[in-house]
């Protein structure tokens, strides 16, 4: 049966497409389909080992042909915001490459045979040929071929293998074998409207398309659906053949991360791991090189004596470049006399500290634009040692250690086994993904809440990100503060056991007082698989690039705002304002106010103010914990009123604010006790 010319009615016309043909990538998630999008393109897009990563498309050229990549389905239909695209582009598709996974042949053939049904005409890459012999699966292509009737070409896309041969058979895309018990059912909803695809989805129950074309919406989907079951079932017995019944060892891990026992050893395994390169490796030795001898020891020193020899006088700045020299041989003779426990003499450099601070603090007062750029908040100092010292090597360290997780399979086991957990506060395994993100970047985290199925899922999904969980700057920032000297196991546990505890205890308050209920855990398990240094790179760069390129305005703007302040004499009145909240309640120095002003523009930023300041280890836990559950910084802030709207982001903003003092004065009050 011929296809009726037809344009289908789509929701992307906002998109523009630069290309004769629309040429679309479909496949189940986790089948590589954005490393055929990079070849094909010569373009890096982002790939995901775990379902619902994103729902925004990636396009690209192809010669004169436009390249487009969808998220990953199971089915053609619309049952969730993935779904809903990836349809919608298929129906308006003139070519489509649809990538099969050879070790689950069974599973991913269902949407091939769905996407022949249609009559779209169509190339099947068959990807992971390499895991399927190890695996001991053969698998016959040609085979395959004549049963689909569409090119079918076997890859190894990770390692380039059949991707030219996949590029050359677009050309010789074909319409498959449909089976005719279909085709006989659809010739009068054909003729309706005037699309063989739209049909074919109407006759499988779609509401969306019915209500499009104002028909009724059919019941033939159990019947369809079963049929395509047992053709595809066949069609896998005819192609499949098992040379072995070994398990490889990368499958027996990935089981082993499903148990119970072996599952959770496996996990504390995997954060001590996370433990000793982010927290020790980078934050404790890579920071102390990047933040105290690059910047402190000689960018910093550099940048101060060249803006002061522009913008003040020679006695002006011999003045301050002394003050700034003699703090400096101060703080290295507290820290050396507190790594000695040598008190009386630490005691006596912070006391000559704080006294070079104040002479510094009253120069700056009088020195506004000097104080604007190489001031102790400068733009040229303080912020340029935040971000490249201390935040870039800690987002690259985090980034590389999600990405390996991510690439390796683990994810997707990880949220099968805490799903028993998150189910008690109201969610489901699939949420460990945002939570997770969350540890990356808050923002990243909140918006990649769509992947979850309901309203109230989305809503404790989001509150527990932007109330408990630090990103990865604000995580490093803490790292850096708990792995002091002075700081002991049982202060790291009580900061650590007290964040979880109000995680917890937030996400059974929200699980009792949302109406609704949480949807069961539906998620497809990748391989276990060694990733690929290539790949772990261009992701770590890419996500370093975009979350330091969204951070970096805002650290400049607090910096700006904070040191106005300080010129305009406003940040001794904030301080003073917040001393009893400060310095009665929480039991911190009357500074710590400042940390609060950063922290509403960045969390991280915030966290980073309170490393200059002189505390005791039980003020340094309840300094982490205040700012961990502190408001959440501008940028999230908004992109919470995108997702849920503004009353949403209002009540999460005040119930941050509120929480952080309230949990934090507690603690200190009890702790001033003891």
């Amino acid at each position: 049966m011929k296809t009726a010319c037809h344009q289908p009615k789509t929701n992307y016309s906002h998109i523009q497409f630069s290309g004769n043909r629309k040429i679309v990538l479909v496949g189940n998630p986790n089948v590589g389909k954005s490393i055929f999008f990079g070849y094909l393109t010569k373009q890096y897009a982002n790939v995901s080992n775990y379902p619902g990563t994103t729902i925004d498309l990636s396009t690209g050229s192809w010669g004169k042909d436009a390249i487009i990549d969808t998220p990953g389905i199971y089915s053609v239909s619309s049952l969730n915001d993935e779904e809903i695209v990836a349809r919608d582009i298929i129906l308006d598709a003139d070519i489509i490459i649809n990538i099969v996974d050879s070790v689950r042949l069974e599973r991913d053939l269902f949407l091939t045979q769905q996407l022949i049904d249609m009559q779209k005409p169509m190339v099947v890459a068959l990807n992971f040929m390499d895991e399927a012999e190890k695996n001991g699966l053969n698998i016959h292509a040609d085979t395959l071929e004549n049963i689909l009737g569409v090119p079918v070409i076997p890859t190894t896309a990770k390692d380039g293998k059949g991707l030219r041969e996949l590029e050359q058979a677009i050309s010789h895309a074909k319409v498959g074998i449909s089976h005719g018990e279909i085709n006989n059912k659809l010739s009068e909803l054909v003729n309706q409207t005037g699309s063989f695809p739209e049909a074919l989805l109407i006759l499988e129950g779609d509401e969306v398309i019915s209500n499009r074309h104002h028909i009724q919406v059919h019941s033939e989907k159990d019947i369809i659906y079963s049929k395509r079951r047992e053709v595809v079932n066949n069609i896998a017995n005819q192609v499949v053949s098992v040379k072995s019944n070994k398990i490889p060892f990368s499958e027996k891990i990935g089981r082993w991360s499903l148990e119970p026992i072996r599952g959770t050893i496996f996990f504390l395994g995997v954060l001590y791991l996370l433990y000793l390169i982010v927290g020790q490796l980078i934050a404790g030795d890579l920071v102390g090189i990047t933040e105290k001898q690059l910047m402190g020891g000689y960018y910093n020193p550099w940048i101060r004596k060249n803006v002061a020899n522009i913008v003040l006088t020679k006695e002006q700045t011999s003045k301050i470049l002394v003050l700034n020299e003699k703090l400096s041989q101060s703080e290295e003779e507290h820290d050396k006399f507190k790594e000695e426990n040598n008190d009386q003499k630490a005691l006596l450099a912070k006391s000559q500290m704080k006294e070079y601070d104040k002479q510094i603090g009253d120069f700056e007062r009088n020195n506004p634009f000097y104080t604007i750029l190489v001031g102790r908040f400068g733009l040229l100092t303080m912020t340029i040692t935040y971000l490249l010292g201390l935040l870039l090597p800690l987002v690259i360290g985090f980034y590389i250690m999600f990405a390996l997780l991510e690439d390796s399979g683990y994810l997707p086991r990880l949220a099968t086994l805490v799903d028993q957990f998150l189910t008690k506060i109201g969610l489901n395994g699939r949420a460990v993904i945002p939570l997770i993100l969350g540890f990356g970047c808050v923002q990243l985290g909140t918006i990649s809440t769509r992947l979850l199925g309901t309203t109230r899922e989305k809503q404790i999904a989001i509150s527990l990100l932007n109330f408990t969980i630090p990103c990865s700057a604000q995580l490093g920032v803490i790292t850096v503060m708990l792995a002091a000297s002075s700081v002991h196991w049982y202060h790291i546990l009580f900061y650590v056991g007290s964040i979880f505890s109000i995680f917890v205890i937030i996400g059974m308050i929200l699980d009792r007082k949302l109406a609704g209920e949480s949807l069961p855990l539906l998620m497809d398990l990748p391989p276990m698989r060694l990733p690929k240094f290539s790949n772990v790179l261009r992701k770590t760069m890419n996500r370093t690039y975009f979350f330091m390129k969204e951070a970096s305005p805002w650290f400049f703007l607090g910096a700006f705002l904070v040191t106005l302040l300080q010129v305009t004499g406003g940040l001794d009145l904030w301080k003073s304002v917040w001393a009893p909240i400060t310095e009665s309640w929480l039991k911190l120095p009357k500074e710590s106010a400042t940390a609060f002003i950063m922290g509403m523009i960045r969390r991280d930023f915030g966290a980073a103010g309170l490393i200059d300041l002189a505390l005791t280890p039980f003020q340094i836990v309840i300094s982490l914990i205040v700012i961990t559950l502190f408001v959440p910084c501008i940028a999230s802030f908004m992109v919470i009123i995108k997702e849920r709207g503004i009353k949403e982001g209002v009540l999460v903003w005040l119930g941050a604010l509120v929480l952080s003092f309230t949990v934090g004065g507690i603690f200190s009050q009890i702790g001033s006790l003891f």
